[in-house]
């Protein structure tokens, strides 16, 4: 499992248009599963972002998580994550999940986002999503988990 982490001002993201998922001061997701990940990573998953310290304290340091500023998370499945660089200059996606059980990780990964009392907006799995954000900071981090 690979996560894009990014502190945003703002972010949304539409399909064909249309707003579907909106967020204002909070953490914007990009979340790819590949081939080998198994729902026992989720658990970990979600209590890191959950208690992820990136936001500042009135002392200017990273101390806060995103509970603490009253802030929002947006999930987006981003499966081209899973590229690796190597090789050519065609990406390839092999090492992607499959669509069906990533579907069904991705929902799960939401809902114990959700779990953690966080405020959860989503993209909109498979689809051609246009995504739009503020990065604060820049503040962004790649986590994996075996």
């Amino acid at each position: 499992m690979k996560l894009v982490i990014q502190r945003v001002h703002w972010a949304k993201v539409s399909v064909d248009n249309e707003t579907i998922g909106a967020i204002k001061n909070g953490l914007l997701l990009f979340i790819c599963f590949e081939q080998g990940d198994t729902r026992d990573i989720l658990p970990r998953a979600t209590e890191r972002i959950a208690k992820l310290r990136c936001f500042n304290d009135e002392a200017g340091k990273m101390n806060l998580n995103v509970s603490q500023i009253n802030g929002e998370v947006l999930s987006v499945s981003q499966f081209t994550l899973s590229w690796t660089g190597d090789g050519g200059h065609r990406p390839s996606f092999e090492n992607s999940l499959h669509p069906g059980e990533a579907r069904l990780m991705w929902s799960e990964f939401n809902k114990l986002l959700k779990a953690q009392d966080l405020k959860v907006q989503e993209g909109r799995f498979g689809a051609e999503m246009k995504v739009e954000l503020l990065n604060d900071g820049p503040v962004t981090f790649v986590l994996e988990f075996p």
